[in-house]
């Protein structure tokens, strides 16, 4: 298994549709990028220590490559929008690849450098490539939280959307149950 950590936007949008993802193996919420260890959800909402809501992808790179997760994160994000993904505004909702191994970092400037060539003229990727601090899981009830509340209002407006676009542009990538 190898490790991917990825922030844009909150968490259970990511986390939502990584779960999703042929060979990922298992999704984690969590916090990661600031100052001090075991931040509260509290804390980061406020700010104060600097952290990004993030995921801890574990992933099966036989059946998945790292190029192709990033694939999925930036057609699931705004990576041009600093600090904020739609309403959801502050540097928690940063977009951010942090960065496990040498090839990691070379592979996110390449995919980076691929949605920078695309992109209209005068919009800029904002994305950070850094490396990966200690990550620190989010309290239990962030956990799996869009398959277990699909009802609630940002679940069903802002975390439903995003599962739907990935199952329609990355069809093949879909973890089939049967």
């Amino acid at each position: 298994m190898a490790t991917a950590t990825l922030a844009g936007g909150c968490f259970w949008c990511l986390e939502a549709v990584f779960s999703e993802v042929l060979g990922v193996d298992r999704v984690t919420s969590g916090y990661c990028g600031g100052l001090g260890a075991s931040p509260r959800y509290e804390e980061i909402c406020s700010g104060a220590t600097g952290h990004a809501e993030a995921v801890r992808i574990e992933f099966d790179p036989t059946k998945i490559s790292y190029a192709q997760l990033l694939e999925v994160f930036f057609a699931i994000h705004d990576p041009t929008s600093l600090n904020r993904q739609g309403a959801d505004v502050g540097s928690q909702y940063r977009s951010a690849i942090f960065v496990h191994s040498v090839e990691q970092r070379a592979v996110a400037t390449e995919a980076i450098a691929s949605v920078q060539a695309v992109l209209a003229s005068g919009s800029q990727v904002v994305t950070e490539v850094v490396d990966a601090p200690d990550f620190y899981p989010a309290e239990q009830y962030h956990q799996e939280y869009f398959s277990k509340n699909p009802g609630q209002g940002y679940c069903a407006f802002v975390v439903a959307p995003k599962v739907a676009k990935f199952r329609k542009d990355f069809f093949a990538l879909l973890r089939r149950t049967d």
